[in-house]
């Protein structure tokens, strides 16, 4: 559980509306199902017109690595790489065939079955290469859809402090109504630019580094691998891939 994303989110729900509360307004003048629907659902409009299917589904399966980011072990792995290449030394390539039907990760299993197999140490890294690539393009693609959103989200909020404002010019022969029909226009700007900066482009770039450091895990395996193609010394291996926990 990432406590920075718990944190984050309470700070940003009491900053809102303690501030609100402190400036005299209170929480209810936060409440506006009209300036919800406005600013919210269009940004979600805007935001699924331009996003494929299937990378709004993997911006949904993704989400969760806010509060529950996937659990890299540098350590453990630069340890099981050293374990292989002890292996290999011992009883050559073929002596990885446990391993291979051991490992639970596909990505890893992939890697090893192409060095138990006897690949070129150049193939291994220019296939890997291209997973690694496709894997990080597609899920930055899911993260920017959060990104996207705290884009649109402001300017749907002047939408609908606009809308506010155009209601409130209608009722001007009624001065009583002038005060509370302003006060929820600017609910609008408030639910935009709050959403965006407070949730949704903190998001994009929680998740960003998140698959920043996947994609730096995953060439640290396939460095490792590579070097028990090339026949390495373990030491030496050990040494270079403690390089990536800096």
């Amino acid at each position: 559980m990432d406590k920075l994303s718990i944190i984050g989110v309470i700070l940003a729900l009491v900053s809102v509306l303690l501030g609100s509360t402190l400036k005299g307004a209170g929480i209810a003048a936060l409440v506006s199902g009209a300036a919800f629907v406005i600013v919210i659902c269009g940004t979600l409009a805007a935001t699924l017109l331009q996003t494929s299917v299937p990378v709004m589904k993997r911006s949904m399966k993704i989400v969760g690595w806010i509060f529950r980011p996937p659990g890299v072990d540098a350590d453990s792995m630069i340890e099981k790489i050293v374990g292989w290449s002890q292996l290999a030394r011992k009883e050559g390539l073929l002596g990885l065939e446990s391993v291979v039907e051991n490992e639970t990760d596909p990505f890893v299993q992939k890697l090893l079955q192409l060095l138990v197999d006897g690949s070129e140490p150049e193939v291994i890294q220019s296939i890997m290469d291209v997973e690694i690539g496709t894997r990080e393009e597609i899920d930055t693609a899911a993260a920017k859809v959060f990104e996207a959103m705290g884009i649109y989200a402001p300017t749907m909020g002047i939408v609908g402090a606009v809308l506010g404002l155009m209601a409130v010019m209608q009722n001007l022969a009624d001065p009583s109504k002038l005060g509370t029909g302003i006060a929820a226009a600017f609910v609008a700007t408030i639910y935009g630019i709050g959403s965006a900066n407070l949730f949704f482009l903190p998001m994009a770039g929680k998740l960003k580094g998140i698959i920043h450091g996947q994609t730096t895990a995953r060439e640290m395996v396939v460095e490792g691998v590579v070097s028990i193609a090339q026949g390495e010394n373990p030491r030496n291996i050990e040494t270079k891939l403690k390089g990536y926990l800096a």
